[in-house]
This record gives C-alpha cells, sequence and structure tokens, in this order.
C-alpha cells in the first residue's frame, strides 16, 4: 500500500469502488479533481491510467456525491483487475495518444475502400482496447452498413488473426467445427468433438459465450466441466486428450472478435462479413486444417 506517499503531479490514489462494467474500462473522479482540471478533462475524454508499470485506457465519469475525494481515482472492478492496483496505490492520469486508426473508420463510413495496413491498424487498436464502446459501435455500424469486398474481408480476417496468438499442432488434421447460431439448445459441438476426437482426431475447439441465445455452447460446456482456461492449459488438454471445448475470450486467439461480439450483441448488428472474418481468423489462429459449417436455415 502507498498510501503514506506525497501525490505525483499528475498522481491521484487509487479507491476500488466494486462496480462492474461489463468489461467497459471506465474511470471515475471528482469534479473539483485538480489533475482532471489541469488536464482539461471532460465527461467521456479517454485517459491513459498508469501503474506500477501496467496502464489503460478508459472513459472518464466525475461523481460530486462524495463517493471520492479530489485526489482520488475511483476504479470499477474490471479495471482494479487489469491494473493490479489497491486501495491508496498511486496511479498517474493523463491524455493518450490519438486514435489515429479512427480516421481509417470514418473513412469506412463514408464508403470508402480500405487496404490491409489500415485495417490492421483499426483491428490491433481494438485488441489492445484503445476503442471506448462509441468508437466500437462506430466500427461495427459501419462495416454492416459498407459491407467489404472479398479482398477487403480477406484482409480483415488477416488483421483479426494476427492480433492475437496462434497455435500450432504436428498433426496433418486438424479439424473443427462453427455453427453460426439461431437454433438455440442444439448443442451438437461437445458431441461432435467426443466423436471426432476418440476416432483418433485433433480437435481443438474454441466456442463462444452467448451471442443469439440466453446460453452460448462455452456457456452449457461450463456445467460439465472448466472452460476459462488460458492457452497453455488449452493446448495442454489437447496433447493429452486430443481435444477440448474452452471459452475462446480466455485465450486471446483473434482477441478483437471477442470484443466485437458483445457490440454487436448490444446493437442487435448482424454482418456477413464480419462473421465470415470471425470464423476464420479463430479457427486459423487454432491451427484448424478443415472446418465444418454448421449454418441452421
Amino acid at each position: 500500500m502507498l498510501t503514506d506517499q506525497p501525490v505525483a503531479p499528475h498522481g491521484l490514489r487509487v479507491r476500488r469502488l466494486g462496480i462492474e462494467t461489463g468489461g467497459e474500462a471506465i474511470v471515475f473522479m471528482h469534479a473539483d479533481c485538480p489533475v482532471a482540471r489541469s488536464e482539461g478533462f471532460a465527461t467521456r475524454t479517454r485517459v491513459e491510467v498508469h501503474a506500477g508499470g501496467r496502464r489503460a485506457l478508459a472513459t472518464l465519469f466525475f461523481t460530486t456525491n462524495g463517493l471520492l475525494d479530489p485526489d482520488e481515482v475511483g476504479l470499477p472492478n474490471a479495471l482494479w483487475r487489469q491494473l493490479h492496483a489497491g486501495d491508496g496505490d498511486v496511479i498517474e492520469a493523463r491524455h493518450p495518444q490519438p486514435l489515429a486508426s479512427m480516421s481509417d473508420v470514418r473513412a469506412k463510413i463514408y464508403g470508402h475502400r480500405l487496404e490491409q495496413d489500415r485495417l490492421a491498424r483499426i483491428v490491433a487498436d481494438i485488441a489492445t482496447g484503445r476503442y471506448s464502446d462509441v468508437e466500437l459501435a462506430a466500427f461495427v455500424t459501419a462495416f454492416a452498413g459498407q459491407p467489404l469486398d472479398v479482398r477487403e474481408t480477406a484482409a480483415l480476417t488477416r488483421a483479426m488473426l494476427e492480433a492475437g496468438d496462434r497455435l500450432d499442432w504436428p498433426d496433418e488434421l486438424v479439424l473443427d467445427k462453427h455453427c453460426v447460431g439461431g437454433l438455440p439448445a442444439n448443442r451438437t459441438t461437445p458431441l461432435i468433438v467426443a466423436i471426432v476426437t476418440a476416432a483418433g482426431f485433433t480437435m481443438p475447439k474454441t466456442s463462444s459465450r452467448a451471442i443469439t441465445s440466453p446460453a452460448g455452447t462455452a456457456d452449457a460446456m461450463e456445467v460439465m466441466a472448466p472452460v476459462n482456461l488460458d492457452l497453455a492449459a488449452m493446448r495442454r488438454v489437447v496433447e493429452r486428450e486430443g481435444g477440448c471445448v474452452v471459452w475462446g475470450g480466455n485465450v486471446r486467439l483473434s482477441p478483437a472478435d471477442d470484443i466485437l461480439i458483445g457490440v454487436e450483441r448490444a446493437l442487435d448488428v448482424d454482418s456477413e462479413v464480419q462473421l465470415v472474418a470471425s470464423i476464420l481468423s479463430k479457427k486459423l489462429a487454432a491451427g484448424a486444417t478443415h472446418v465444418l459449417l454448421d449454418l441452421p436455415v
């Protein structure tokens, strides 16, 4: 704990607020916070917070009801965990570098074609948490309203693939399947993975949580076995058993995809291009050589 330390010029003492934000990075400051005033922060400003060598981008909101002192910053649970902060620790808050890739999103809004480097820049910023929920909504809406051509779709898939980790397997055949959803409770994935691995094939299956139904494949599988495995644990399970069913959001295979899925669900927006890029980037990242697509009609 650093409660007896003098606060740095841009430093604020941490207070954990115990607020769940659904993963959105948010910070709270007192309306009379001297750091906010000196930096010219306003409500919904994006700020960069630093703590012990770690940093994160978050959207700022102000309090006026005595919840925080002027020299404190309030962290919700997600940001608290990300920064490994403790009550009374001192963190710094400052303006982040400009989000240059938003100009590429705006270009797409106005119907311009995007090349590989511009798509890679957007996806890299999304995967590292630089986009606010408002900016993510702009991306999803732009790509749904201005569909990508085949070349752009391939470029988006490659960008999503390269923004995360990848798995490689020694087997000549690495099998996978994907269901695009639409039929709640069909739950074919655990059965298929069990049958395929029992036949001696490798099947490293990552699944999503609920998108189009109250419970996704990962949610259903979690009733029977843990699904929040990291990449090393996933590899050990596959090497031992031949296959797995794990939640894709915990293994950083195409990490931008899981962020975008949450926004698409909130907006109730489906983009065919985003669907293709989502599926292919996840399967390629998992090391699949052959994929079965389940398309309910």
